[in-house]
């Protein structure tokens, strides 16, 4: 059986694919399929669903999307959902990094998480989530060159690096994706052991 992520994101795929092994994964693109969702939800909760839910009404696949952003302490959690579209419509890493580090500036609290929603669609249509978090703090600079998003900027105190500097092995051992991904990975062995 595959299983259907709702996304175009080459990034968030390679990633998941990296922590669903064993299950076939296939993305918007493998089937040709380049319609975007809107997500007008209010939470990740509900954007997930929002994608989740098109494509499984669209495909009768097993279907999952993810909604991913960082929350900001001292920002109100902004950027929260828009965290993709921070600086503006068209998605640009490097905009949003400069725009959070100017809405930073002369804050002395820099406590912030990245969270990863996953809505779950069974084939039967029950829906399920799951959710990842991973603690961090804003960094006064960009550093690292791996990753993509706002990883050059989130320092992990513990490892006395950004995520932009974790290799994609590091990353996906620890990350709000491989959190949330490893939830959903349990569910599937329990409903379909390999």
């Amino acid at each position: 059986m595959k299983y259907l992520f709702a996304t175009h994101n080459s990034n968030k795929l390679s990633e998941i694919q990296a922590l669903l092994k064993g299950y076939p994964v296939i993305s918007l693109d493998s089937l040709q399929d380049d319609e975007e969702v809107e997500e007008n939800g209010s939470t990740f909760f509900e954007n997930a669903f929002l994608k989740a839910n098109r494509f499984f009404q669209k495909y009768h696949l097993p279907t999952f999307a993810d909604d991913s952003g960082l929350v900001v302490l001292a920002l109100n959690g902004a950027p929260g959902i828009y965290s993709a579209r921070y600086s503006g419509e068209n998605v640009d890493y490097g905009r949003n990094n400069l725009l959070l580090l100017k809405n930073m500036k002369g804050l002395s609290d820099r406590r912030a998480y990245f969270v990863s929603v996953v809505c779950f669609i069974e084939e039967n249509g029950e829906v399920h989530y799951f959710e990842g978090r991973l603690n961090g703090i804003i960094s006064q600079e960009l550093r690292g060159n791996h990753g993509f998003g706002y990883d050059p900027l989130f320092w992990l105190p513990d490892l006395k690096k950004t995520v932009g500097e974790l290799s994609e092995k590091q990353k996906n051992q620890i990350s709000h994706r491989s959190v949330a991904f490893g939830k959903l990975t349990e569910f599937l062995k329990s409903k379909n052991p390999r």
